[in-house]
Formats: structure tokens, C-alpha cells, sequence
């Protein structure tokens, strides 16, 4: 049924386009001579007709929509026009027959072009034109910021919307060449540049905009931050619109529903390239193991890894929850892959042992973690026995089974710690060190890759989530110290570099500190003030921070410090060569004094001994100075 409505809409077209043709012929005839008797002779409007139909064959003609008629589609108009004469008039001249003017078969060129083209215009206009708006209605006044490209897809879809939701006062473009010009009747007022002195004219006048909506996805960064403040300067609201594909449905026009800038937006920085091909390579046909996989990066690890095609992609986590939540959405999202969710602590040896015998994976990506700093020191024993034990027990049990590598998910807490999990996962950075530096000693062994980086913007217990939760209360948002700043990274990224430095790691490429022992550190960037980063947020739901959203200090907490650091003064960063890659010099151990260390470290959790734990602690990591209480980190920095 629908291709018989389809063949009908083609000879329907075809029809009207022989029409034009057949009117254009006397037309074209009269402007050649309008002064000649008579109208043409009547056999020449058939044959006219003829010749543009077969004209139109090539350029398909007839299956042109004229719905959606655009340039591309005038530009086919022309074409056929122009062919149909010249077919018309070297019929007419087989024929023996003369043109008393021999400017006529331009005419009748140009005469078909406004025939066949001025209808399809009409009827796109008409089917184009803003929808109207119910009287019920009242709309905003915006100033879309972005590229005229995106601002005119926004225009168009906005057009469609019968609500009508939104009064466009004009744009504000990436550049200043186009100030002063016009489109779809909306001026340019100026580049982002020029935001401050068009918002001043607003208001000077006395029309300030209700909002400025950033219509171009890819801004982002310091350049959207700037036009964020610039708005808050003004207290307006900013939006971002949908991306211009999702607009981009003519045969449904969706309403145009605007939502608020997201933070990752403004700490958003270039796209790093990565060596996709390489990861497949790593990765594709393996047996893999993800520990903590029900996590933020354990999750974030699952799903990249399981986008490669794993022969087996083993999710390991002691949360059954989160450990059925990613096991769910992978089953979902890539059905195919072979997958085992499974319970486990990494703190029970003889379990984890157990597992890897079991499966004996090839890769190994260890993410499980007690990560909260607070937290650990309230349970210093439970961070010392998951954090270090527990990255021991994979470790031992990876390299037992002939792992090819093991991954370990390290922090920038770990450089210069003053807190009991940043020690912690300091220990185990020195024990997968130790291990590597040993086993590519001896030429033989499992690959121990270190990757350390700071924080994850939205991760669980994050600080983030927790302004957000506080905001969606009325507030206050709580900073600890007006000078706290921490590096950030989307946790998409921070996967994707994890995942390039195990491919560098095991693909023979030469890195700057040798071949063992280095610790990739990712690049993250300026750290980030977190007084800053809680204004950003009360800004971007249209709030004014001091006036209708309190900040309040709290002061440091137990084992936090002001500025985290990414490198230790003993092993200064050295690029690799790979965009978003460090890495740090390695700091060499003996792997049997670190596994004893750690055994007894285990041993006085186990009895708990926090005094004793504490103080093995410290003699491993001379640089561990423990902020016990929260007092000693703003002396420190």
C-alpha cells in the first residue's frame, strides 16, 4: 500500500512538472515575440513537455520531494530546465521548424526554471512557515550563542514548535566577521567576545533577555565557562539546546526543550585521540577481569572493555547491587558478550585465588577500592586490608595463572599522602612496581601497570553529586576551606586513558622511563578550586551563590590536604609521547620487602592493631605525613 502511494505522489509529480512544461512553451513564446498573432502552434506544448520529462530522467526530476525542496533540489530544477530545452530546440530544428528569435530557447530555459522552480518553493514555504502560537503562550526572550550553522537548525526546529516557547532577540557567533548580518530575520549581535558589551546594550535598553541558550554542543570548556559568567554577571539563566540531530526530524517536529549546562561541560577540555584499533587488538578474544566493577570506574572499565569484543568479561565486585546493575546493562547493551558477575571480597585470599584459577583471565583491570578519605580513616584497618592486601591477593593471584597484565587503578592521593587510604594505595602502587620491575628483570612475567589520576567528575561520593543533593535542598553548599582545589576528568576519559596506557604498556612501545616500573599519570589538566566549582553550580540552576544559596566552610576533614599532587619530588613527570600521558619516574622496591611489609601490615589488621598498622605504615612510606585530625593540612600546603 505505501509503495503504491509512493508511485502515485512520483506520476503526480510527473504530471505537474509536464504541466509547467507544457505553460512554458506560449509563455516563452510570447516574451520572445510578444508582439507575434496567435499563440504557438499546438503540437510544440506535448513536445515540450516530452522533452523535459525525458530531460528530468537523469536528474531524477519527478522523485524530487517538495517538501523538503532545498538548493540541491533548485540546482537539479536548473539542470533539467536547461537540458529540456536543448532537447526542445534541436527537436524543433529536426523537425524544420525555425525560431524567429534565436534568443528563444534561452528564454524557454529560463522560463521552465521559474515554472518548475517557483512551486516547489511556495510549497516548501507554506509547509515551512513558524507554526502559530496559542494566545496562552507567553515566550521567553533568548540569545542563542553558537555557530550560525547550529543557530540556524535551532531557528528552523523552533519554527515547528506550536508552543513557541522561546522569542529569539538574536545570536551571539563564534566570530566577529558576521556581526551586523541577519539570518532567518534574527541579527548577529556580536562574537562570544563581545557577550558583556550586547548584554550592557540589553540592558540599557531595557529588554534584558530572559536567557542565553548555547546552541553549539562542542562549546565547552573556558569558553562556555566565560559565557556562564557573563550571564551570571547579568543574572541570567543559561541552557544548552538538544544536539542539532535530534532536532532534525521534519516528519515529527519534537518540541524544543532546552536543558540546563551541565559542570562537565565547563571542565570539558579538547578529545584526546586514542588508539582504538590498539585496544581492540589488547583486548578482543580475551579473558578479562574487571575487580570493583560495580563502581564508577569499575563500570565506566566494564563497559569500554566490553565494547571490544572480550572472549570473557568477568565482573567481580563485593556490592551485589552494583554488581547486578552493570551486569544488567551489559546484557543490554552488548548481548553477545560472554559474561560471569560474581561476589567477591579481594580481602578473602583463598577467594580470590580461587576465581582466577578458575578463569585464569589475561588481562586483569583492578579497580576495587575503598576510595572515601574520610571514611578510611574512621576504618583504617578496612582501607589498609582492601587497598593494599587486597591489591596484593590479585596481583599474586594474576601472576600465578600467567596473567599478560594487570592494571591497577591508582589517585593522585597516593603522591605525598597524608591520609590512610591515599598510604594505602601508595603501597600497592609500590608492590605492582616492584612486581614489574622484577618479572621484565627476569624476561618473563606478568606486565604490572600502574595508571594514576585524580578526581572523577559524578562519581560516587564525589563532591559533585553531593553540591547537587544539597542544592536540590535549598542549601547550603558545603566547601571545606575556601582554598580546597583538586584535579578533575569526565570518567569516560579517564577509562579511555587507563585503557591507552595498558595498550602502550604491552605493545612494545618505547616509554621515557624504560620499560618497568613507570606509573602512567593522566593529564589532567588546572586543578580545580572547589569554592569555584560550587558557584558554577548554584549559577547553572539560575541561582546567585551568597545571595540565594548560602556557602558555608566547614573546615578540613581527617587526612585531607588543601592541593593534591600528581607527581612525588622523586619522580618527575616525563611525557610519552602519547596525548594525555605522563609518567611518573619510577621509585624502585624490592618486591619480597614490600609483600612482607604488607603481610604484616594484613596480619595487624587482621589482629586489629591500628597503632601497629599504622606505624608499619609509616616506615614503608617515609613520606606519609598523617593529617590525623584535619589540622595539619592547611600548615602542610
Amino acid at each position: 500500500m505505501a509503495a503504491a502511494r509512493s508511485t502515485i505522489r512520483i506520476a503526480v509529480n510527473a504530471a505537474l512538472d509536464g504541466a509547467m512544461a507544457a505553460l512554458s512553451v506560449p509563455v516563452a513564446a510570447w516574451l520572445a515575440e510578444p508582439a507575434a498573432p496567435g499563440l504557438v502552434p499546438l503540437w510544440r506544448i506535448p513536445l515540450g513537455a516530452a522533452c523535459l520529462l525525458v530531460a528530468g530522467i537523469p536528474f531524477r526530476l519527478s522523485l524530487q520531494y517538495w517538501r523538503f525542496a532545498a538548493i540541491g533540489d533548485l540546482i537539479t530544477v536548473a539542470a533539467s530546465a536547461a537540458l529540456g530545452a536543448a532537447l526542445f530546440w534541436i527537436a524543433t530544428l529536426a523537425l524544420g521548424v525555425a525560431f524567429p528569435n534565436p534568443a528563444y530557447p534561452v528564454i524557454y530555459a529560463l522560463t521552465l526554471l521559474l515554472f518548475l522552480g517557483a512551486p516547489r518553493v511556495f510549497y516548501r514555504w507554506r509547509r515551512w512557515r513558524p507554526a502559530p502560537r496559542p494566545a496562552s503562550v507567553e515566550a521567553a526572550s533568548v540569545l542563542l550563542v553558537g555557530s550560525i550553522e547550529d543557530a540556524d537548525l535551532f531557528l528552523r526546529a523552533l519554527a515547528q514548535d506550536r508552543r513557541q516557547a522561546f522569542r529569539v532577540e538574536g545570536l551571539l557567533v563564534s566570530s566577529n566577521r558576521q556581526t551586523g548580518r541577519r539570518i532567518q530575520g534574527r541579527p548577529i549581535l556580536g562574537s562570544l567576545q563581545d557577550a558583556a558589551s550586547v548584554l550592557e546594550q540589553f540592558e540599557a535598553d531595557d529588554r534584558r533577555p530572559d536567557m542565553l541558550v548555547v546552541v553549539t554542543p562542542e562549546l565547552a570548556g573556558q569558553r562556555l565557562a566565560e559565557v556562564v559568567a557573563q550571564a551570571d554577571r547579568f543574572g541570567l539563566t543559561v541552557r544548552q539546546a538538544p544536539r542539532p540531530t535530534a532536532l532534525a526530524d521534519p516528519d515529527r517536529p519534537r518540541p524544543v526543550e532546552l536543558r540546563p549546562v551541565a559542570i562537565e561541560d565547563l571542565l570539558n577540555r579538547p578529545q584526546v585521540p586514542l588508539d582504538r584499533d590498539g585496544m581492540a587488538r589488547l583486548i578482543q578474544g580475551r579473558r578479562v577481569i574487571v575487580t570493583g566493577a560495580g563502581g564508577t570506574i569499575g563500570s565506566e572499565l566494564a563497559r569500554q572493555v566490553a565494547a571490544f569484543g572480550p572472549g570473557t568479561l568477568i565482573l567481580l565486585d563485593n556490592g551485589e547491587y552494583a554488581l547486578w546493575q552493570i551486569d544488567l546493562e551489559l546484557a543490554e547493551s552488548h548481548p553477545s558478550v560472554h559474561r560471569k558477575a560474581l561476589i567477591a571480597d579481594i580481602r578473602d585470599e583463598a577467594r580470590v585465588h580461587a576465581i582466577f584459577q578458575e578463569h585464569r583471565p589475561e588481562l586483569v583491570f583492578h579497580a576495587a577500592a575503598l576510595k572515601h578519605v574520610p571514611i578510611v580513616e574512621d576504618n583504617p584497618l578496612e582501607g589498609l586490608a582492601t587497598n593494599a592486601a587486597g591489591t596484593r591477593h590479585v596481583a599474586d593471584a594474576a601472576r600465578a595463572v600467567g596473567t599478560l597484565a594487570m592494571v591497577l587503578i591508582s589517585t593522585d592521593k597516593a603522591v605525598n599522602p597524608t591520609s590512610v587510604m591515599g598510604a594505602s594505595k601508595r603501597l600497592a602502587e609500590m608492590y605492582c612496581q616492584a612486581l614489574d620491575i622484577a618479572a621484565q628483570s627476569a624476561h618473563q612475567g606478568m606486565r604490572c601497570v600502574t595508571v594514576r589520576f585524580g578526581n572523577v567528575l559524578g562519581s560516587t561520593g564525589s563532591v559533585v553529586p553531593l553540591f547537587q543533593r544539597q542544592l536540590a535542598r535549598g542549601g547550603p553548599l558545603t566547601v571545606t576551606h575556601p582554598d580546597m582545589q583538586r584535579y578533575f576528568m569526565t570518567v569516560r576519559e579517564a577509562v579511555g586513558l587507563v585503557l591507552q596506557a595498558s595498550v602502550l604498556s604491552l605493545g612494545g612501545a618505547a616509554l621515557p622511563s624504560g620499560d618497568t616500573g613507570g606509573i602512567f599519570v593522566l593529564d589532567m589538566g588546572d586543578p580545580v578550586k572547589i569554592v569555584d566549582l560550587a558557584r558554577q553550580i548554584i549559577r547553572l540552576a539560575g541561582l546567585l551563590p551568597d545571595k540565594d544559596i548560602e556557602i558555608r566552610f566547614t573546615g578540613l576533614r581527617p587526612g585531607e590536604k588543601l592541593y593534591e599532587e600528581m607527581f612525588h619530588g622523586k619522580e618527575p613527570p616525563v611525557p610519552t609521547g602519547h596525548a594525555g600521558l605522563l609518567m611518573a619516574s619510577p621509585r624502585t622496591a624490592d618486591p619480597a620487602i614490600v609483600a612482607r611489609a604488607i603481610e604484616e601490615i594484613g596480619s595487624a589488621c587482621r589482629g586489629g592493631q591500628v597503632k601497629l598498622a599504622l606505624t608499619l605504615l609509616s616506615r614503608l612510606i617515609p613520606e606519609f605525613e598523617h593529617n590525623a585530625d584535619g589540622s595539619a593540612g592547611e600548615i602542610r600546603a
